[in-house]
This record gives structure tokens, C-alpha cells and sequence, in this order.
């Protein structure tokens, strides 16, 4: 797909088969979910990133059923921590957020990070394999997974995961883990898009001004061209619009180089990125 036909529509096939929005709307932190969902479908998006760590599951789905929106029309994904990984445990997970969200079925559920040890890592991605084969998934896949992860859901002779949801924005890339992903036709969301609104850099600003964009659009457009899946998020209604107004312009490859220049590896990231645990 060339980048100037990329539209709020757009989508990438999963490996699953399964087609994605490239623009989620993510939930985390936000008290004010339903509204926010609502005025996200409003907006335009029909892919929603929530957790059971978010603990607004019900209300992401409360929000589907008052859009209006037929169920297959809209994306919705959620992930399971650590604490509570384990191949039992998960099937009841998956069982539990079906409930919240009042779902026949989850489009994407994604482990939400590497910190419960090989062994456990491997029992719950063996039960979202079976939640899948049973309907209850469509798709599963990881976040926060570094390439050793990964190499040990191959190595375990499972299909690799649909997805890999990371922190990625300008100053924090994750090249390697993204070049494998890429490899493994694993797509590749981005959390923290918007580097949670520290847009202060000069490059990121003198692109905005040359543009006549916000920062945010700026740094949103970088990563779709990237070829990126961001999850921008926000409670402000105003932004929730604004964050998916990214069409109508495209960053030139000099200006795309010089916000990859700005990448600063792990000691970029400024949020938890646990891609190196153990």
C-alpha cells in the first residue's frame, strides 16, 4: 500500500487472516471510557486497545453496543499480565474478559508482558492457541516481546503471534525486535505514539510548523508511514479527532529520516518496555 492511499479505513492483513485497522484507539488510564470510546467511533476509529490490567473492559464494550456499530465492524483488543499467566488460569481469563465485555468473541488478545518466566510465557500462549481454535479469539499475539520471546514461541513449534504491540515513537524504535517481527510477518502496533504529549523536541517542532500540524500528528504519521499500527490515546475530545486527522498530508522521506535519526534505543523509552526480562 502506497502511503499517499493510507486512509482512517486502512488496514493490514494479519497472518491470522483477519484485517486491522492501523490506527487503535487505546484506553489506558482513562476514567472516562465509554465517553471516550463513543466519541472515538465517532471520530472515525473502529479499533479499541484495552487490558484486563485497565480494568474498563465492561465499559469498552457498553460502548460498542451504544454506537450502533455492528459488532464485526469494530476491532477490539485486550491482554493479560503476568500475574496471571498459566495455561489454566488464561482460559479462564480469556472466559472472564468475554463476560466484562459481553462478547461472543475477543478480535485480538495479546500476553501483556514477558515478565512470567519461559515455562509460564508458553502455557498461556498454548491456551490462547486452544481459546482461539474454540472462536472464543481471533487473533492472539504478545506485547513487549524482545526477539528471545519470540524465538521461544518458535522454538515451542507454535504459530508465531499475529501481533507485537511495543513502545515505538521516535526516540525509543526497538529496530531489532521490529526487524524480526517484520521477517515473521508479525504486524507491529505502537504504544506511547505520542511519547504521552512530550513533543518539545526542536526537530519534532520545526516539522510540525513546516507542515502547519500539531506535533502529535506529526510523530502519528511518522509511525503509519513507518509502517507502524499506533495506539494514540487521550480523554480530550478535541484530540480524539485531531489524533486521527493524518491523511491529508505525508511526511517527505528527508523529514522521515530526520525523526529516525532521533532514536535513542532502550534509553528512549519512557515507559515500562520489558522486552529484555528474562
Amino acid at each position: 500500500m502506497s502511503m499517499s492511499s493510507l486512509s482512517l479505513a486502512s488496514t493490514v492483513e494479519l497472518s491470522s487472516g483477519y484485517a486491522m485497522p492501523l490506527l487503535g484507539f487505546g484506553v489506558y488510564q482513562n476514567y472516562t471510557t465509554r465517553e471516550s470510546v463513543l466519541e472515538a467511533f465517532t471520530a472515525g476509529y473502529r479499533h479499541v486497545d484495552t487490558a484486563q490490567a485497565y480494568r474498563n473492559e465492561a465499559a469498552v464494550g457498553e460502548a460498542v453496543r451504544d454506537s450502533g456499530l455492528p459488532r464485526d465492524d469494530v476491532f477490539i483488543t485486550t491482554k493479560i499480565i503476568s500475574k496471571y499467566h498459566g495455561y489454566e488460569r488464561t482460559l479462564k481469563a480469556v472466559d472472564e474478559s468475554l463476560g466484562r465485555f459481553k462478547f461472543d468473541y475477543i478480535d485480538l488478545f495479546l500476553i501483556h508482558d514477558p515478565f512470567a518466566g519461559t515455562e509460564r510465557r508458553i502455557a498461556t500462549y498454548k491456551a490462547l492457541q486452544e481459546s482461539k481454535a474454540a472462536g472464543k479469539i481471533r487473533s492472539v499475539g504478545v506485547s513487549n516481546y524482545g526477539v528471545k520471546h519470540l524465538e521461544e514461541i518458535r522454538n515451542a513449534g507454535y504459530p508465531m503471534p499475529a501481533v507485537n504491540q511495543l513502545e515505538i515513537h521516535p526516540f525509543c524504535q526497538q529496530r531489532p525486535i521490529v526487524s524480526y517481527c517484520r521477517e515473521h510477518s508479525i504486524a507491529v502496533q505502537a504504544y506511547c505514539p505520542i511519547i504521552r504529549g512530550d513533543l518539545h523536541h526542536s526537530t519534532i517542532k520545526e516539522l510540525a510548523t513546516k507542515y502547519n500540524r500539531d506535533p502529535a500528528q506529526i510523530v502519528l504519521r511518522w509511525s503509519l508511514q513507518k509502517g507502524f499500527v499506533p495506539l494514540p490515546k487521550s480523554a480530550t475530545p478535541s484530540r480524539i479527532h485531531s489524533n486521527t486527522q493524518l491523511y491529508d498530508f505525508e511526511l517527505a522521506a528527508e523529514d522521515v529520516t530526520a525523526l529516525d535519526a532521533l532514536d535513542r534505543g532502550k534509553d528512549g523509552a519512557i515507559s515500562w518496555n520489558p522486552v529484555n526480562a528474562d
